[in-house]
């Protein structure tokens, strides 16, 4: 079962999405801040990682980076979620690393089809 770490820190977004993943077959892995996040893609090494730009402690730009820049996580697709839909922010997650980025609000169908693109069911 592929597992995907989230790093949201509104929670009730975070459980929305890891419900989506869940009824769709996808081990999740939670964490509310950005260096939790950092923390747990190392010890976790997920499939994928989906991250919320604007987070506390470190934001999702920082932690994509880190992640690409660390030779034992480069390989794990990072996706990110924002309600900041402007061309700048959209390029600076792409030039963070990112494999795709979604705009909130996103079905959840529209989630896991993106999901599905990147790393399978």
């Amino acid at each position: 079962m592929p597992k995907i770490l989230i790093a949201e820190d509104e929670r009730d977004i975070r459980d929305l999405i890891a419900f989506t993943l869940r009824f769709n077959g996808y081990e999740v892995v939670a964490a509310r801040d950005g260096e939790q996040a950092l923390t747990l893609v190392a010890a976790e090494q997920p499939d994928l990682v989906l991250l919320d730009v604007r987070m506390p402690r470190m934001t999702g730009y920082e932690v994509c980076r880190r992640i690409k820049t660390d030779k034992s996580m480069h390989h794990i697709p990072v996706v990110f979620l924002s309600a900041k839909g402007q061309e700048s922010e959209v390029q600076a997650g792409m030039e963070a690393g990112a494999a795709d980025y979604i705009l909130k609000p996103f079905s959840p169908s529209e989630l896991i089809e993106r999901v599905t693109a990147l790393i399978g069911s």
